[in-house]
């Protein structure tokens, strides 16, 4: 039996307190039943409570919500899932065809070969032939957010408010900073409890710098279940799996393919269980992360946000209790309960 609301409210303060994560919001719907909960401190400096309005780092869930806005452009017949973005906005990284290759199905499938970010070690290029396999890649988002601009001719954080958040209700939410936001923002925790330095993006960035709430998070996660704002066919695409992921990792540019997760695929914007029918998505900013995950045949979902390095360590623990039953997903990040 699942706990009741008293008991499941505890349940979660006393994971948070065993893995050190200051502060939690989160989002959890069942059936035709929707409930927001708050838990903890938005900075342990002050103290402030962590409220239902809170506005927390989305960090990698900015990327589901890209991808919605590249299939309405799809469906209005703006954007083609498969023509090379080096069409509209050039060639990503010159003296290197294949990158010339990259489709919007390639970034939002993470096919590109791209690395997730590029370092000192690891150069800006294209490592396997893009659409071959999987390796996530922030720099890919980055590199279909100026194709998006392009052909819509305003900025991203313009076009996310336009098309996905006015349309949803989603009031609290901006991929660039808000002052209104200092009145209720959760600042991050690093895994030693130090407060981290305030994200405020002045300029949008498509794989990270969405600020939001669960509230408004879970209009999106609902709205992703229901298909909204798209045509049935894209609706049913972007559930769509499209390749295996690597075994327990999200990147894995070396030349021989790894051996593939069993049970988690990428469709174009969420990973996917198909085996459960259920979607996923995590995310990790300096100090902040969040997670979710959604079942459409049985209406229900979760979207947790934390204000701590540590927070993905108890999402198995609260998964266990809101949306119980295998979730490779889980195991493919690392997350054990």
């Amino acid at each position: 039996m699942r706990p009741e609301k008293k008991n499941l409210d505890t349940y979660i303060s006393e994971l948070m307190k065993s893995a050190g994560v200051p502060g939690l919001s989160i989002f959890i719907a069942e059936g035709g039943s929707e409930d927001i909960r708050a838990f903890g401190v938005r900075d342990i400096a002050t103290g402030a409570p962590v409220g239902s309005a809170t506005v927390f780092e989305a960090a990698s869930l900015s990327k589901p919500v890209v991808a919605h806005v590249a299939l309405q452009l799809a469906d209005d017949g703006k954007l083609d899932l498969d023509e090379p973005l080096s069409r509209l906005v050039g060639p990503l990284v010159p003296h290197d065809p294949a990158s010339a290759t990259i489709t919007a199905r390639h970034v939002l499938s993470h096919t590109t070969g791209l690395p997730n970010w590029r370092r000192h070690d690891v150069p800006l290029r294209t490592y396997f032939p893009p659409g071959s396999r999987f390796s996530y890649s922030g720099e890919g988002l980055v590199y279909l957010q100026s194709a998006l601009e392009r052909l819509a001719g305003d900025t991203l954080d313009v076009i996310v408010q336009r098309r996905v958040f006015q349309p949803l209700g989603m009031r609290s939410s901006s991929f660039v900073w808000r002052d209104s936001f200092n009145d209720n923002v959760a600042f991050g925790h690093d895994r030693e409890g130090n407060i981290e330095d305030k994200f405020k993006p002045d300029r949008a960035n498509a794989a990270f710098s969405l600020h939001t709430t669960a509230g408004d998070y879970g209009r999106f996660v609902v709205a992703a279940m229901d298909g909204a704002l798209l045509s049935e066919r894209a609706a049913h695409l972007w559930m769509e799996p499209q390749l295996p992921t690597p075994k327990r990792r999200f990147e894995a540019l070396e030349s021989i393919p790894p051996d593939t997760e069993t049970g988690v695929y990428w469709g174009l914007g969420w990973g996917l269980e198909p085996d459960v029918k259920t979607f996923f998505h995590w995310g990790a900013n300096p100090g902040m992360t969040a997670f979710v995950l959604a079942t459409p045949a049985k209406r229900a979902a979760l979207v947790a946000f934390m204000n701590g390095d540590l927070g993905l360590n108890i999402v198995p623990g609260i998964v266990e209790h809101v949306m119980p039953g295998q979730h490779p997903a889980l195991s493919w990040l690392g997350l054990s309960r």
